[in-house]
C-alpha cells in the first residue's frame, strides 16, 4: 500500500473535545435527502456499484498515513502496527474481496419450484434494502465503517453513517475519505443524544457495532418500527488451554489477541481457563513471553493506550475490585501502569471467584483472568454457565478435546490455536449469537445482509393451471391428497 498521502487532512483544525449540537443536526432532512437519492436509483448496474467500491478504495489508500496519524492522536498513543494490521489492511482487503466476487453475488438464483409448481420456474433475486443505517465504535473505527459500509454499497444501498464521538480526528480523515461517494453516504457524528435520535430514523436496516446494554437499546427502537438489524457486540470470550497444549505457543496467540490494540477488541480473550497442573506454568510463560515479544525499551512504541480516562478508570475499577475480593494481580517485570498516559500493560488476575465484576462483565482491556480446572467437562461447564461469547479460543493438540469442546459450547466463531485472526476471514461469516451479536456480515452473507431475497416465479402464458384448478377444484383436492399428503 502506498505510504504517504497526497492530499493529508489537517488534523490541527480538529477540535478533540468538540460535540455537536444534536439540534443544530437535520437527522431528518440528512435522511430524506438520502432516500431521495435511493429512489432515483433502487438498482444500481454492477458497474455502478464497483465504481463506488474502487473510488473508496482508492480514497482509503491515498489517506491511510493521515489515518495512522488520527489514530495515534485520538487514543494519545496507538502503534501503527496495531491500526495498520487491525483497521486499514483489513478494510483494503474486504474492498478487493467485494469487488472480486460482486458480480456472482449480484446473479438470480434459480431454485427448484417442484412437482407442484411446474413447468414454472422459480428465481431468488437480491434486492437493495434502500436507506441502512451504521453505527460506528470508538475501538477500530475505519474497519468497522469502512467494512459494512462497502457491503452495504455493494448490494445497491445508501448508508447513512454514525461515527463515535471518541475519535474526533480519524472522524476527519473518514469524512475526506467518503467525500466522493457524497451521494451515497452521509456522515453524521454527536453524542448519545444524536445515536439515541439516529436509531429512531425510519431505515431500511440498522447494523450496530458495541457494547450488548447499547445493543439491547437499538434492538428496542429498531422493534417498535419493524426495522431489521444486525447487532455486531461482545461478550466474555473464553480461551480453553488443555493439558497438551504448547504454553509457549499458546501464550503467544494470547497476548496478540491481549495486547493489539491494549486488548480493545470486541473478539479479544476475555479470561482463560487451563488446567490445574498447568496453572503457575501458564501464568509465568505468558509473562515471560509477553517480556520477549514487547521488548522493555521499544515498549513505549510498541504498545498502545487505553482510548480515554474513562475507560481507563473502568479498568483500574476492575482490577481494584478484584484485589479486594481476593484475587491477585500479575504482571511482567518491570512493566508499570502509566496513569498519565493512559498505558496499562497486562495484568493477570489469579485467585479469582465470581463475585469479582472482572468475571461478570467485558473486560475490553488488557486485565485477564486465568482460571484453573480439573477436568475438561468442568471449564465447558463454565463457558456454558455464561452468555454465548463472541469469539471461543481452543489451545490444543488434542483433537478428541477440541472436538469435545466444539460440540459442547456455542460461540460467534471459533479459532484453534490461534485468536483474532478468523475476523480477517472474508469469505465466511462473522457475528455473535445471544447476548453477543444477532445476524452477521463478511462474505456472502455479508452481501445479503444488506439485501433482501426475492422470489420471484415466472409461470408461461400457455399454462391454463388457474383455470383448470379453478375448474375442477373436487378433482384437484383429491389428486393433491394422494400425491402430497401421506
Amino acid at each position: 500500500m502506498n505510504s504517504s498521502t497526497s492530499h493529508p487532512v489537517n488534523l490541527e483544525s480538529v477540535d478533540a473535545s468538540a460535540q455537536q449540537d444534536v439540534n443544530a443536526i437535520d437527522l431528518e432532512a440528512s435522511f430524506s435527502t438520502l432516500k431521495q437519492q435511493y429512489l432515483t436509483n433502487k438498482q444500481p448496474t454492477l458497474i455502478e456499484r464497483k465504481t463506488l467500491l474502487n473510488s473508496l478504495k482508492n480514497a482509503l489508500i491515498e489517506n491511510q498515513q493521515s489515518l495512522l496519524v488520527a489514530l495515534n492522536r485520538d487514543y494519545g498513543k496507538r502503534p501503527d502496527f496495531d491500526s495498520l494490521m487491525a483497521d486499514v489492511l483489513p478494510s483494503v482487503q474486504h474492498l478487493n474481496y467485494t469487488l472480486k466476487h460482486l458480480k456472482t453475488w449480484l446473479k438470480p438464483e434459480r431454485r427448484s419450484a417442484g412437482l407442484l409448481l411446474a413447468p414454472s420456474s422459480i428465481y431468488v433475486h437480491k434486492q437493495s434494502k434502500g436507506v441502512v443505517g451504521v453505527i460506528v465504535p470508538w475501538n477500530f473505527p475505519v474497519f468497522l465503517s469502512i467494512g459494512p459500509i462497502a457491503t452495504a454499497l455493494a448490494a445497491g444501498n445508501k448508508v447513512m453513517v454514525k461515527l463515535s464521538e471518541y475519535t474526533p480526528f480519524t472522524n476527519q480523515v473518514l469524512r475526506k475519505i467518503f467525500s466522493s461517494l457524497s451521494d451515497s453516504v452521509t456522515i453524521i457524528e454527536g453524542g448519545p443524544d444524536v445515536a439515541a435520535k439516529f436509531t429512531q430514523l425510519p431505515f431500511e436496516h440498522v447494523f450496530f457495532t458495541g457494547s450488548t446494554s447499547v445493543g439491547r437499546l437499538v434492538a428496542k427502537s429498531c422493534a417498535e418500527r419493524l426495522i431489521p438489524n444486525t447487532l455486531e457486540l461482545g461478550g466474555k470470550s473464553p480461551v480453553v488451554i488443555t493439558p497438551d497444549s504448547d504454553l509457549e505457543k499458546a501464550a503467544d496467540a494470547i497476548i496478540l489477541g491481549k495486547s493489539v490494540n491494549a486488548g480493545q477488541i470486541c473478539v479479544a480473550p476475555d479470561y482463560v481457563l487451563v488446567e490445574q497442573s498447568q496453572y503457575l506454568a501458564f501464568c509465568q510463560t505468558y509473562l515471560e513471553r509477553f517480556a520477549a515479544l514487547y521488548d522493555i525499551d521499544k515498549f513505549n512504541d510498541e504498545y498502545g493506550a487505553v482510548i480515554n480516562l474513562a475507560q481507563f478508570e473502568r479498568l483500574q475499577a476492575l482490577l481494584d475490585d478484584a484485589k479486594s475480593k481476593g484475587a491477585r494481580v500479575l504482571s511482567p517485570k518491570g512493566y508499570e501502569i502509566d496513569v498519565q498516559n493512559r498505558i496499562m500493560p497486562p495484568q493477570l488476575l489469579v485467585d479469582v471467584n465470581e463475585q469479582m465484576l472482572a468475571c461478570q462483565s467485558e473486560i475490553f482491556g488488557p486485565v485477564l483472568p486465568v482460571i484453573a480446572y480439573s477436568e475438561l467437562s468442568e471449564a465447558i461447564n463454565y463457558i456454558n454457565n455464561k452468555a454465548r461469547p463472541l469469539a471461543l479460543y481452543i489451545m490444543s493438540k488434542d483433537k478428541l478435546a477440541i472436538n469435545q469442546i466444539l460440540q459442547q459450547t456455542h460461540s460467534g466463531g471459533v479459532c484453534i490455536n490461534d485468536t483474532l485472526m478468523h475476523v480477517g476471514a472474508d469469505d465466511a461469516p462473522f457475528g455473535g449469537i445471544g447476548e453477543s451479536g444477532v445476524g452477521n456480515y463478511h462474505g456472502r452473507e455479508g452481501f445479503e445482509t444488506f439485501c433482501h431475497k426475492r422470489t420471484v416465479l415466472k409461470t408461461p402464458l400457455w399454462l391454463p393451471r388457474v383455470k383448470l384448478i379453478l375448474k375442477f377444484k373436487g378433482l384437484a383436492k383429491s389428486l393433491l391428497t394422494k400425491l402430497f399428503v401421506r
